[in-house]
């Protein structure tokens, strides 16, 4: 449990229809399976104590003290079990039966909760035998505990972890157009779980999957699903049992035609962070809720579910390539909107040959396409200096002849001198001074050119070098419109090796050109080249990108604390890097974060196109002063 993991778990035992007895014996083996598991919140079957199919024999005087023994005979067997566990079964009330699940724990009632919505259509004839929850909550006897509450809208509130609040309802609940969980998640539920008996039928399976996780994304929260199977009746339909874990909108686990335990983990943490930044779920009146609180054993949770070592880039290759098309879209988009609403005569972009440059320059000609204005409206200008190497120079060069831009070429080497000359910097001095001159002046270069052609400067950074502030304030930090501003390092190679194979079959020697810079290293090239190679390798001096862009996306995206993120970490990316290398860059990505955010507080306008962007007018409101002793001293405590 500890940073706000819970492990829950679907549990889909064998029914024996109308034996209650094997049915509690089942119950309980799988509560102990699910505790031994570390599991925290069990969900069984609609109706499992007694068989969802029992048809008119829930009439039965028999049947209906069967279930209550039958989880008598649970409570007594589990009594020492801390999971929290959701058991389905028939229960009287004021002469009326109702389809319920009872909420138990360490051999205790916590409450019980009837279904609200019954299907009374197709295959369905719930009305017949059951009630409609009502719609005042009541105090029942079950088992023999004595004011047990029975209503529809309950939650239960874990005493030890802030944000672990529990709702549940019964399979019809979620289709139907106000199901309960709504109301339960504005009185705080976070994890929601569903005891349901939902027959298969061809392509249900479909809808129900996005059922669950739309639910759990509309209202931000978990979603446990659970359905019977194996010996529910074959008369007429027959279930799969369908389980089920989502949370927020993505599907954690799943399993079908296929009894026992589901187990993932739901981050309640990230649930709360996600609910305060979006939206407010406004507390219902005291009149209309009712909260319990259970307790927990509190340790850490064993996650099982998949951490993505590159958050920003889908891992299949569809969606990855949907996810280029629509960065590319939105991106060319917003250029094309800026350069139509200035009149600007062209789009000046200072062409490195590195990854940057090399997708800005892509941007900037799909939207001049989309303006119907010739390639030549691109003023590509290399600048080469100290550091420039044969490789990158030729490649841009290459790069602006296939796009058909308008190549200029501006030594800078003369004016570097002439300005430290000015200034009396030492030329063997290879310090800041030496590298920044030189951003700043391809600056300037490109500020005049612009002005020169009545255009725009095009802006190259990306949203990882932004958040390391690694980027010459005033230098290449600089410029009218940056269409690469919101777009990380680790995806920025793949959206140009996308451009490189959608132009493989219209222009081969574009496509060359574009994998040699993709294969070229990153690097600004601001110190004098060794044997004609790039002797200054950013990864090398400020980490690898991989690992700051994780970083970056778990603490803008989700708040999540150092502890937190290097725990991640470890699992995404514990085989390629070990704790200590992990450790260093992760107290580095702090370190520049915090003393580098004046540069975001200034930056020029850039299209948002993903979920984490650093512009101080929409999404980032940092003050530049800020301390991050906080934060430092959990980075040392690890």
């Amino acid at each position: 449990m500890k940073d706000g993991f819970i492990s829950v778990a679907c549990g889909s035992p064998r029914i024996h229809l109308a034996d209650c007895a094997r049915n509690a014996e089942e119950t309980f083996t799988l509560m102990r399976k699910a505790e031994k598991a570390g599991v925290k919140v069990l969900v069984l079957p609609e109706l499992g104590l007694t068989g969802y199919t029992c048809g008119d024999l829930f009439y039965q005087e028999t049947l209906l003290r069967g279930a209550e023994e039958a989880l008598a005979t649970v409570l007594e067997a589990t009594r020492n079990l801390e999971v929290v566990t959701a058991v389905g079964l028939p229960v009287r009330c004021n002469n009326k039966l109702y389809n319920c699940a009872a909420i138990i724990q360490k051999g205790c009632i916590l409450g019980v909760v009837p279904k609200t919505h019954l299907p009374n259509y197709s295959e369905f004839y719930e009305k017949r035998q059951f009630a409609p929850a009502p719609s005042e909550g009541d105090f029942i006897t079950l088992c023999g505990q004595e004011d047990v509450r029975f209503g529809a809208l309950q939650t239960f509130a874990c005493t030890e972890v802030p944000g672990l609040v529990l709702g549940f309802e019964i399979c019809e609940d979620l289709w139907a157009p106000d199901s309960p969980s709504v109301k339960m998640a504005q009185a705080g539920a976070t994890v929601i779980g569903n005891l349901s008996a939902s027959n298969d039928l061809i392509g249900k399976d479909q809808y129900r999957r996005q059922l669950v996780t739309m639910q759990s994304a509309k209202l931000l929260c978990g979603y446990v699903y659970t359905s019977s199977g194996e010996g529910e009746s074959s008369s007429d339909v027959v279930f799969g049992a369908h389980q089920l874990i989502a949370e927020n909108g993505t599907l954690l686990a799943e399993k079908r035609f296929e009894g026992g335990l589901l187990i993932s983990e739901i981050d309640v943490q990230r649930l709360c962070y996600e609910r305060r930044r979006t939206q407010s779920f406004a507390d219902l009146s005291w009149e209309e809720k009712y909260e319990h609180t259970f307790s927990l054993t509190m340790g850490k949770t064993k996650l099982t579910r998949y951490i993505a070592p590159m958050p920003f880039v889908p891992e299949g290759k569809g969606d990855r390539d949907q996810r280029c098309q629509e960065i590319l879209l939105i991106a060319s988009l917003g250029l094309k909107q800026r350069l139509e609403h200035t009149g600007a005569k062209t789009a000046v972009v200072g062409l490195s040959g590195g990854l940057d440059s090399t997708l800005a320059v892509l941007i900037t000609g799909l939207a001049l396409k989309m303006l119907d204005r010739p390639m030549t409206d691109i003023v590509a200008v290399t600048m080469p200096c100290f550091g420039t190497t044969d490789r990158t120079k030729n490649n841009a060069v290459i790069l602006a002849e296939r796009l058909g831009a308008t190549l200029k070429t501006v030594d800078i080497s003369a004016s570097v001198r002439s300005h430290f000359k000015d200034i009396g910097h030492d030329m063997a001095d290879h310090s800041v001074t030496f590298e920044n001159g030189q951003a700043r002046e391809r600056t300037q270069v490109l500020m005049d050119v612009a002005n020169q052609t009545g255009g725009l400067v095009i802006g190259t950074g990306d949203l990882s070098e932004l958040a390391l502030g690694w980027c010459t304030y005033n230098g290449d930090h600089m410029s009218n419109y940056a269409v690469n501003t919101s777009i990380p390092k680790t995806l920025v190679r793949h959206l140009v090796a996308y451009l490189a194979r959608d132009n493989q079959d219209k222009d081969a020697d574009l496509t060359v050109v574009l994998e040699d810079i993709l294969d070229t290293p990153v690097s600004p090239e601001l110190l004098p080249a060794v044997q004609g190679n790039i002797s200054q390798k950013t990864e090398d001096l400020v980490g690898p990108y991989e690992l700051h862009d994780f970083f970056l996306y778990y603490l803008l995206r989700w708040g999540f604390s150092p502890s937190k993120i290097y725990r991640l970490a470890m699992d995404a990316w514990g085989k390629k890097y070990d704790r200590t290398v992990i450790l260093k860059w992760l107290k580095t990505f702090y370190r520049r974060f915090f003393s580098q955010q004046f540069k975001r507080n200034c930056l020029p306008d850039g299209p948002k196109v993903g979920s984490v962007a650093v512009s101080p007018r929409g999404d980032l409101r940092m003050p530049s002063d800020a301390s991050m002793n906080l934060w430092q001293s959990e980075l040392d405590s690890l």
